[in-house]
């Protein structure tokens, strides 16, 4: 018969890694498309639901054929190695004592991250509030800083639905970019600018990546500085890195960054990143789309209606467009409007995505076709809506150009590589 190892010295097994795991159950169900269920990640939460089931054995077998798969996945050498001491009625991994620096503090950290998604995941059936409305069948991608966790949805039905979610590292500082070389990770709503294969980078960005369009118009407009902020993997003698440790980028393991990229598409994938994401139900999420919705259309109808007056009043007192505050718009508008007869507006490839930063802001993004009387044009236009006496309006509305593709902080000896 096999002996039974003292459930209390299981338990200190994982707060060897964790410093403080509550045994509680998980206050919700994972999302209905978890990141490659047969992976790593799946095999270490097995790991731990035999460990917390005190099938210590059982949990040591799941850990060691993870590690024989995935020789480079560090943080699952140092479970092993931990559960190999709780096993011997040792486990001494639960950091160092006095002031000696702890080795596996980042590691440590990745643990926490990871387990965090398997004890409290979000809510069931609940969404980003952040994903307003998608285009028919577009991809985004959503990065949740808090819980180290990028998720991706498709637009089905009108609705966001779950895809995948992926652990993920950000920039050392945290969030909230401000300046060139501070750290961290941009708060915003961005957008994949292109495509870079891993053959054509240092191996410290792993298979690939991803450049997104930081600085978007709003990070411009409020004096954000710096560039290169890619989603991007590992270097090839890690699985992954640990949940501040980029210079301000988002990077994902090679091969979960590997299955991310078939549904991703430069130019129209978006990236929301959030310090923290607030999830809502579907119904609610809905509503709250609908309602802008009639906002939007509102818009576009007082612009067709060519009343100027009514038009000009969906734009805020801040407003800036291609150089112009607002008295130049209403002058130049006003201009426009009185030389034609008929106008008519549709807008196609429309989405809705609502910032998290501290001020409400949406983020509108549409193909425009413009017909009149005199001229008629298409191009694809973004515009950025803030709350002002209790109304949507809109503050910052341009063309969509194609972004550069800077680089990272991190990119060794950068001023003189090109990855083109």
């Amino acid at each position: 018969m096999r002996a039974l190892t003292p459930p209390s010295l299981l338990r200190r097994a994982v707060f060897c890694l964790t410093l403080s795991l509550p045994a509680v159950a998980a206050q919700g169900q994972n999302l209905s498309g978890e990141s490659l269920p047969n992976g790593p990640e799946g095999q270490l939460h097995r790991a731990l639901e035999l460990l917390e089931d005190g099938q210590l054995d059982a949990a040591i077998l799941e850990v060691d054929q993870l590690v024989s798969k995935y020789p480079n996945f560090r943080m699952a050498h140092m479970l092993q190695g931990d559960l190999l001491l709780a096993r011997a009625g040792r486990p001494t991994l639960a950091g160092p004592t006095g002031a000696d620096p702890d080795p596996f503090a980042e590691l440590r950290a990745e643990f926490r991250a990871r387990d965090r998604n398997r004890r409290d995941p979000p809510p069931a059936g609940f969404v980003p509030r952040n994903l307003m409305r998608l285009t028919p069948g577009q991809h985004v991608i959503v990065v949740d800083a808090s819980r180290s966790r990028v998720y991706l949805y498709n637009e089905q039905g009108g609705a966001p639905l779950a895809v995948r979610n992926y652990y993920s590292a950000i920039g050392k500082l945290g969030t909230a970019k401000e300046r060139e070389g501070d750290k961290k990770t941009p708060i915003g709503i961005y957008f994949v600018s292109s495509h870079i294969p891993g053959a054509r980078l240092p191996d410290l960005y792993g298979w690939g990546a991803f450049p997104i369009s930081y600085p978007n118009e709003w990070d411009r407009r409020l004096g954000r500085t710096g560039s290169g902020i890619w989603l991007h993997g590992v270097p090839s003698d890690n699985y992954a890195r640990s949940p501040l440790s980029t210079d301000g980028c988002v990077a994902l393991a090679n091969g979960e960054l590997a299955d991310l990229a078939p549904r991703v598409q430069p130019g129209i994938t978006p990236v929301v990143i959030a310090e923290r994401i607030e999830w809502i139900a579907p119904e609610a999420l809905r509503q709250e789309s609908d309602d802008f919705q009639q906002t939007l259309d509102q818009w576009r109808r007082d612009w067709e209606s060519r009343n100027t007056e009514n038009y000009l009043d969906h734009y805020s007192r801040n407003f800036r467009s291609d150089g112009m505050d607002l008295a130049t718009w209403k002058a130049r508008k006003r201009r426009v409007n009185a030389d034609k007869s008929w106008i008519k507006v549709e807008l196609g490839s429309l989405s809705i995505l609502r910032d998290s930063g501290t001020e409400p802001l949406m983020v509108v993004t549409f193909e425009q076709d413009y017909r009149s009387s005199n001229l008629s044009t298409r191009l694809r236009k973004r515009q950025y809506w803030v709350q002002e006496d209790g109304r949507w309006k809109i503050a910052h509305e341009e063309g969509v150009s194609r972004s550069s593709n800077g680089l990272p902080d991190s990119f060794p000896d950068g001023r003189r590589y090109a990855y083109k």
